[in-house]
């Protein structure tokens, strides 16, 4: 199977600290694939590197067989959207959803935007009737499914999510999260997610790698943790910490 995301030897140095210590991952195409450990671990750290908003001292990152360079040009943001945690940070609240959705339209000179608009809108179930209401007037569900048609509108083949329901309810997380599903499926998406909660990931992922302190801990497929097939203490420790977190 083709490789959406390779990177070999990350490094990220933020003012000497070493954010990433030469981490390497392979991300399919097709494939969700997650990235958990705690707080500080590296894992958004990762996602902004692969998007151009970390800083890469060394290792090599290549999405869709291509190598990416320093800088991202508009060919990467056709192909890559990363959804973010915070739906009241995302989105600017006094403007209408119209206006939040026209703008990748236009920086990316794209002539479909009516159709895509609709298309977004329907396949996030809002629909019309959401399209000329301001963000601030959204509940934060509503914000989430605005700002993933954000990310559709483009058509990318790749989405980067990062903790992308942590900051919901847990009725509406598991609407959001069955929403994601929905849509990878019918575009046959590729996903990395970024959560700290291990059922989110077992659910969402077919394969996932822990991190700590900025390194991979270990590589496993998600019936591997479920059923606490496990290498490493770490991650040991990551499952007892899991509240609610059930063997099956």
């Amino acid at each position: 199977m083709t490789a959406a995301i390779t990177i070999e030897g990350l490094e990220v140095i933020f003012d000497r600290f070493r954010a990433l210590k030469g981490v390497k991952l392979e991300v399919r195409e097709g494939e969700s694939y997650g990235l958990v450990g705690e707080s500080g671990s590296g894992k958004s750290t990762l996602l902004k590197a692969i998007t151009g908003l970390a800083p890469v001292a060394a290792g090599t990152i290549a999405v869709n067989g291509k190598t990416l360079g320093k800088t991202r040009d508009k060919a990467f943001y056709r192909d890559v959207q990363m959804v973010f945690q915070d739906p009241y940070g995302s989105l600017h609240p006094r403007q209408t959803v119209d206006r939040l959705l026209q703008e990748p339209l236009a920086i990316h000179a794209i002539q479909d935007g009516e159709k895509r608009i609709e298309r977004a809108l329907d396949e996030v179930g809002l629909g019309k009737g959401f399209r000329f209401r301001y963000a601030h007037q959204l509940s934060g569900g509503q914000r989430q499914r605005v700002a993933i048609a954000r990310a559709l509108i483009l058509e990318p083949s790749i989405l980067l999510l990062d903790e992308p329901t942590s900051a919901l309810d847990a009725s509406v997380q598991a609407e959001v999260l069955n929403l994601l599903e929905e849509v990878r499926r019918r575009r046959k998406l590729t996903f990395l997610m970024v959560s700290h909660d291990l059922a989110i990931i077992t659910h969402m992922c077919e394969r996932l790698m822990v991190m700590q302190n900025g390194e991979a801990v270990e590589t496993l497929t998600a019936s591997q943790l479920i059923g606490h097939r496990v290498s490493e203490d770490y991650t040991r420790n990551l499952l007892r910490a899991s509240e609610g977190f059930v063997r099956v």
